[in-house]
């Protein structure tokens, strides 16, 4: 999977892993972007919850820096910054091969500023350590601070995704609050780097043949007096989406089906008899 440029100054260190033996090993994988005043809080309140914490830095300004290297400095997480900014689905990709370096298995993705409710992760991890094979995808239960532009905008993009991954497969495909299998999540192909990520992956993961299990979690907005930033890009972003939707429903009509039907005549013949 391509992560996208820039990825160096790994620092810090949380410990031994304390996830479980075998088949489940999980860490935290919090992207960050110019999140000085939330990112510090995120780590701490997820590490209440799962001691193994991975922070990727992609490309902050110095505050936003300096914020994320103390992290590391302290040992509260493993922190690599990224050179330059590349946008989410950059960060998210660097994390999940720096995760797999330091022997983790599954990664639970936490947006940095907050909106999630992390007191919902040992349902999250619960459910991962009983299905280690499947993706789990939180489903948003929104308050009033959720804007009404964006919920709109979903509703948008869960159509096309019903028509790309099936419906009713993926609640909601834009909630950054889920469990990755790493193994199936680096075997992808190219993803998109910016906030067309979240989607893509999720669909193309379903159709790498991963279960998905959607959970419910509230999720709150954030304000810009309690350090909230969006780095969502009105124009560009939903552009990017916009032809994501247009590649993956194309392929799931003029594409898919010839190598689903390439497979099955591959398949070696059974003797006679059985």
């Amino acid at each position: 999977m391509s992560a996208g440029t820039g990825e160096n100054e790994v620092s810090g260190g949380a410990g031994e892993m304390s996830g479980g033996t075998g088949p489940f090993r999980p860490c935290a994988l919090i992207p960050t972007y110019d999140n000085p005043r939330t990112v510090r809080d995120v780590v701490l309140r997820v590490k209440a919850h799962l001691p193994d914490v991975v922070v990727i830095d992609d490309g902050s300004g110095e505050a936003g820096r300096q914020a994320v290297a103390a992290l590391g400095a302290e040992g509260l997480a493993h922190v690599r910054r990224r050179a330059q900014n590349g946008g989410k689905g950059a960060a998210v990709k660097t994390g999940f091969q720096f995760a797999r370096e330091l022997g983790y298995t599954h990664a639970l993705q936490v947006d940095a500023d907050g909106q999630h409710d992390l007191g919902d992760i040992p349902k999250f991890l619960a459910t991962a350590r009983e299905r280690p094979d499947a993706l789990i995808l939180g489903a948003p239960v929104y308050d009033a601070s959720a804007p009404k532009g964006r919920l709109v905008a979903r509703k948008i993009t869960l159509f096309w995704t019903d028509f790309e991954a099936g419906r009713g497969v993926i609640t909601d495909p834009m909630c950054g609050f889920r469990v990755y299998p790493l193994d199936p999540a680096l075997a992808l192909g190219r993803t998109g780097d910016r906030m067309d990520f979240d989607i893509e992956v999720a669909v193309r993961l379903v159709w790498a043949g991963v279960p998905v299990i959607n959970l419910p979690t509230k999720v709150r907005y954030i304000g810009r007096d309690e350090g909230g930033v969006s780095h969502f890009r009105v124009f560009g972003d939903n552009l990017k989406i916009s032809w994501l939707h247009t590649r993956l429903s194309f392929q799931r009509v003029m594409v898919r089906p010839w190598i689903k039907l390439w497979r099955r005549l591959r398949r070696p013949a059974l003797p006679a008899g059985r």
